[in-house]
C-alpha cells in the first residue's frame, strides 16, 4: 500500500527548478502532485506535510494538485511584519492601561482586577490590535441577491474600524468572487425562486416544531427521498443547519472508547463534533495517506491507552474539498485504507456536492467510486443548492438510528418549507429531472470557469493552492499588511473578494480565497482577473517561481492523459 519516500520517487510527485535568472534555494521549488506522470529525478524540497505516497492504480483519472513553497524572503518578512504589529500592540495596550489611549474593548471592572482575567488571552489581543486594522474587509452589508453580481451598502469608519456608519450610498454591480454559489442557484428569478414562492403560499415560512413532533411535513419526506436517490444510498436525513449536521451527529455516532482520525485541516464543525463526542482524537497530516496509515496501524496494534483493549470503533473523518486549501481528498486511497483496517469513513461533502463529478454528485462521483464504500455521507445545501441546512446519507439502519439519537434531529426546528423546495427544485435540475439540460450546462460551465480562472492566475505569476478541478481558489498574500490592502483595492475596482489570515490559516500563509461560479460569464472572470493582476502588480504579489504553468485538466475535458 505504501512505499518509502526516501528510496524512490513518490508516484506522480515532481519538482521543478526555476529559470528566471535568480538563485532558488530550498524555498524556491514548486511541487506538483500528478498521478500518471513519468517519474523524473529531482531534489526533494523541504515542504511541510507534503511527503505523501500515492497509489496510482486506485485512480481512474489524472489527479493534479500544486502547493508552491513560500519563498524564504517572503516568509522572513511576514514574520517580521507580525512581530512589529505585536510590539506596537503591546505598546498600545500599555497606553490603554494608563488611559492615555481610549479603550474600546470589554475589560474587567476595577473590583475584579484580582480575579483570573476573562479578556486578556492572545486571541483577544489579536482582535484588538491586528484584526481591527483590517476589520473593514469583513461583514460588509449586501443589499441584493448575492449572485454573480451584488450591491453593497457603502460604510465608513471614523474610529479606525471600531464602529461603522452607513453613508446612504450603494456600490452597484460588484462582481462576487467570494460566495459559495458554485452552480448559480442563489438567485431571485427562475424555476427555483418560483417553486419557493409557491411553497411559501402553501406551507408558510416557518414550521415552529421539531420533526419528531408536529414539524414533519410531506415536503421534508420528499426531500430526504430525493437526496438518497441523488447520492445513490439507501436513505438520508435532512437538517436545518449545516454546522449542526456535523457537530450534533458525530457525538451520536461515537463516544468513549472510540477513536476518531481527523485530517488536520478539517472544518471547525467536524472538530467540535469530535470533541463533544468524548472520543479519543488523533490528527493526521493533510491528505497524507502515509500519516493516516501509521495511525491506523498503531491503533490496531496498541489499542486503547493503558488498557490496550481494542477500540470500539475507528472513524476516519475527511472532507471532499478543503475550503481553505482548495484541495480534494484522496478518496480512493482513504477507502482502500478504511477497508484494509476495518474502519468507518465519515465524508463531509459541504463544498464538493454539486461542484464535483460529471453528474454533480460530489467527490465520490468525481473519482467514479461506489457510494456504498462511504459509511456516512454528509453534505450541506448552503452552497451548490443556494439554500440552507445539511444532510447525512447512508444505510437505512444508520439513518433510523440517528432519528432517535441525534440532538439535531430531536431538538432542532424543521427546515423551512420554501428552503426545502429550493433544494428539491435545484437538485432535480442538476439530475436533469426537470426536462432540460440546464443542470448539465451549469456543471460544464463551472468546470470550464474553474480551469480558465486557475490557469490565468498561474500564467500571471501568482501562487495558488489546491486541485485543478476545485472551484475554491486560494491565492497567497502572505504578509499581514497585504491582507487588508488587497481586499480594499479589489473593492475599489468593483470586485468582492474574501481575504483570510491568521488564526484561520497558518501565520505565514495569509491568502485571498476566490470561489468560482457557473453564473460567472467569461467577461466577468476577465474583469476580475484584470483587477487581480493590477492589484498584484501594485502590492507585488506575484511570488511564483514556477518554470512553466501546470497543464489544465478538467473532469469535463474530452482529452485525457490516459489516452496520451
Amino acid at each position: 500500500m505504501t512505499e518509502s519516500s526516501a528510496n524512490k520517487l513518490l508516484n506522480g510527485d515532481a519538482c521543478h527548478r526555476t529559470s528566471n535568472g535568480r538563485k532558488s534555494g530550498k524555498n524556491g521549488f514548486v511541487k506538483n502532485h500528478c498521478l500518471f506522470q513519468q517519474p523524473q529525478k529531482y531534489r526533494r524540497p523541504r515542504e511541510k506535510n507534503r511527503n505523501v505516497t500515492h497509489n496510482s492504480s486506485l485512480y481512474k483519472k489524472p489527479f493534479l494538485e500544486s502547493f508552491e513553497e513560500t519563498p524564504l524572503l517572503v516568509a522572513v518578512l511576514t514574520y517580521m511584519g507580525y512581530c512589529i504589529l505585536t510590539i506596537f500592540g503591546y505598546l498600545r495596550d500599555f497606553l490603554r492601561h494608563w488611559n492615555i489611549e481610549k479603550c474600546h474593548v470589554a475589560r474587567e471592572r476595577e473590583e475584579q482586577k484580582d480575579f483570573v482575567p476573562l479578556y486578556q488571552d492572545f486571541e483577544n489581543f489579536y482582535t484588538r490590535n491586528l484584526y481591527m486594522r483590517i476589520r473593514d474587509n469583513w461583514n460588509r452589508p449586501i443589499c441584493s441577491v448575492p449572485g454573480a453580481k451584488m450591491d453593497l451598502v457603502e460604510r465608513v469608519s471614523h474610529d479606525y474600524n471600531w464602529t461603522f456608519e452607513h453613508t446612504g450610498k450603494v456600490v452597484k454591480d460588484v462582481i462576487n468572487m467570494g460566495s459559495y454559489n458554485y452552480l448559480g442557484f442563489a438567485e431571485n428569478t427562475g424555476a427555483c425562486a418560483d417553486a419557493a414562492i409557491e411553497s411559501t403560499q402553501k406551507y408558510g415560512v416557518g414550521v415552529a416544531s421539531t420533526r419528531c413532533e408536529m414539524g414533519n411535513l410531506d415536503i421534508h419526506e420528499e426531500l430526504e427521498q430525493l437526496v438518497a436517490r441523488f447520492l445513490g444510498v439507501e436513505s438520508s436525513m435532512a437538517f436545518g443547519m449545516g454546522f449542526a449536521t456535523n457537530s450534533m451527529n458525530i457525538p451520536a455516532l461515537t463516544g468513549k472508547g472510540c477513536l476518531i482520525l481527523s485530517d488536520e485541516l478539517n472544518h471547525a464543525s467536524l472538530v467540535l463534533g469530535a470533541r463533544l463526542s468524548g472520543s479519543t482524537i488523533r490528527v493526521f497530516k493533510h491528505n497524507n495517506m502515509q500519516s493516516l496509515e501509521k495511525l491506523l496501524r498503531d491503533a490496531i496494534v496498541h489499542g486503547q491507552p493503558r488498557t490496550h483493549r481494542p477500540w470500539k470503533k475507528i472513524l476516519i473523518v475527511v472532507e471532499g474539498i478543503y475550503s481553505m486549501e482548495g484541495s480534494i481528498v484522496r478518496l480512493p486511497e482513504v477507502i482502500a485504507l478504511k477497508k484494509r483496517y476495518k474502519a468507518y469513513l465519515y465524508l463531509d461533502e459541504a463544498h464538493s456536492i454539486g461542484a464535483l463529478g460529471p453528474n454533480g454528485r460530489g467527490v465520490v462521483d468525481y473519482f467514479g467510486l461506489d457510494p456504498k464504500d462511504v459509511d456516512i455521507m454528509m453534505g450541506t445545501f448552503t452552497k451548490s443548492f443556494g439554500a440552507a441546512g445539511g444532510y447525512i446519507g447512508g444505510k437505512k439502519e444508520l439513518i433510523e438510528y440517528l432519528r432517535c439519537h441525534s440532538h439535531s434531529a430531536l431538538y432542532a426546528t424543521s427546515i423551512s418549507p420554501p428552503v426545502a423546495q429550493q433544494i428539491i427544485t435545484s437538485m432535480k435540475i442538476i439530475m436533469g429531472e426537470d426536462g432540460t439540460t440546464l443542470g448539465a450546462d451549469r456543471l460544464r460551465q463551472l468546470s470550464e470557469n474553474t480551469n480558465y480562472f486557475r490557469r490565468k492566475l498561474r500564467d500571471m505569476g501568482f501562487i495558488i493552492y489546491g486541485n485543478d478541478d476545485s472551484p475554491v481558489v486560494p491565492m497567497m498574500l502572505y504578509m499581514p499588511a497585504k491582507i487588508g490592502a488587497f481586499g480594499r483595492e479589489m473593492l475599489k475596482r468593483n470586485i468582492g473578494t474574501v481575504v483570510v489570515g491568521f488564526p484561520a490559516t497558518s501565520i505565514i500563509e495569509s491568502r485571498a480565497r476566490f470561489c468560482v461560479s457557473a453564473a460567472h460569464t467569461r467577461e466577468m472572470l476577465d474583469t476580475a482577473l484584470g483587477a487581480i493582476s493590477e492589484v498584484g502588480d501594485l502590492l507585488q504579489l506575484k511570488y511564483s517561481r514556477r518554470e512553466q504553468p501546470l497543464p489544465s485538466l478538467g473532469w469535463m475535458a474530452e482529452e485525457s492523459l490516459l489516452q496520451d
